[in-house]
């Protein structure tokens, strides 16, 4: 593989990676403030809604981040890995 070839690789992967992932925290930070009534029906330590509004969404942020963290270490190390197989 071209470094070229690797590195266009990369960049619509991480461009689909940060796009995938800014779609489901613009879930999380709206789909509870739309839900919040129906959220509110469920009743686990208290309402649902206001529990996923005070804490569970930022939880569900950390995660992304998290995931976001592992996941662009899995890249640079594929294109690290492809980029020297070409060098060779």
């Amino acid at each position: 593989m071209k470094p070229n070839q690797a590195q266009r690789i990369y960049w619509t992967s991480t461009l689909r990676l940060t796009g995938g992932l800014l779609c489901l925290w613009l879930f999380v930070t709206l789909g509870v403030i739309w839900f919040a009534d129906e959220l509110n029906t469920i009743n686990l330590i208290g309402p649902l809604g206001y529990y996923m509004g005070a804490q569970g969404a930022l939880i569900i942020f950390l995660m992304i981040i998290a995931f976001y963290a592992y996941r662009m270490q899995r890249l640079d190390d594929e294109l690290e890995q492809s980029t020297e197989t070409v060098e060779r």
